[in-house]
């Protein structure tokens, strides 16, 4: 929570930004964001995006076999740090979305990981421990009853790491846009961001759909446990409100309604490591 007084945080706030916006205007510059990072958080609004590719997966699995599924992607990963190929990153549902297992495989582009030599190796290495790839899909789909794939691009896997290294419980949010409103969907996750971070708040990771699935884009918000994340709930509602005002919203208690205004539909989960 804040240690000053509402007056003085509010006139830092716009010392530092000038006037306050209103919803949906120009975004705020990132020279002018202020230098209140909560422990954990993204330290530069450029680790908030990029242009890195991953292949995610979203994974339920049969009934009654999920420890199974656990292992034999396991499995998977062995084989993939055998070859150095980049570690995927995991996390296991708690509650939200109807997928168990949500997986972030590192790319970088089409054309790097497709490549035929590499692709060859990770198909040769896999056969000659009695892993290939193809068989281990196989097992896969037999413990598994659903599967949703998408390419999308975000932060580097550098950015990444740190965040699951520092983290254990995730908040996913995933986002249909309505028609023509994906540029603006994605500038109100930015302001979301600013405002998270006027707070002192963790900011959020985000992904851009590239190709597959309906998911225009989604976000990933990392906390060290499940206590951190509802300390969201200990701020004042002045607080909320002047830092929502600075990062572009009209008011706080608008902000919801004006990120539904974008979307057909969204989904919420909660997620934890997997150890």
């Amino acid at each position: 929570m804040l240690s000053c007084p509402p007056q003085v945080f509010m006139t830092s706030l716009l010392l530092a930004f000038g006037p306050l916006s209103l919803q949906g205007s120009a975004p705020l510059a990132a020279e002018q964001a202020p230098a209140r990072n909560a422990p954990g958080s993204i330290q530069e609004e450029e680790d908030w995006e990029g242009d890195y590719l991953y292949r995610v997966a979203l994974i339920r699995a049969a009934p009654g076999r999920l420890l199974d599924l656990i292992e034999l992607l396991k499995e998977e990963r062995d084989l993939l740090a055998d070859l150095r190929e980049p570690m995927p990153f995991w996390m296991r549902h708690s509650q939200g979305d109807q997928w168990d297992l949500m997986i972030l495989y590192p790319m970088g582009s089409f054309y790097e990981y497709y490549e035929p030599e590499r692709t060859a190796r990770r198909n040769e290495y896999g056969v000659w421990k009695g892993l290939s790839y193809e068989q281990l899909q196989l097992e896969a789909d037999l413990l598994t009853s659903f599967r949703e794939e998408l390419f999308v691009r975000g932060p580097g896997p550098e950015v990444l790491e740190e965040a699951f290294a520092r983290n254990s419980f995730y908040h996913s949010e995933m986002f249909v846009a309505l028609p023509g409103r994906r540029a603006r969907l994605l500038e109100e996750r930015r302001m979301e961001n600013r405002y998270l971070r006027y707070l002192g708040r963790p900011e959020r990771l985000i992904f851009v759909r590239e190709a597959g699935g309906p998911w225009d884009s989604f976000t990933l918000g990392f906390f060290r446990n499940l206590q951190h994340y509802a300390e969201a709930h200990e701020l004042r509602a002045d607080e909320e409100e002047m830092a929502a005002r600075a990062a572009g919203f009209e008011s706080a208690d608008r902000i919801g309604s004006y990120m539904r205004s974008l979307i057909l539909y969204h989904r919420d989960t909660l997620s934890v490591a997997i150890r």
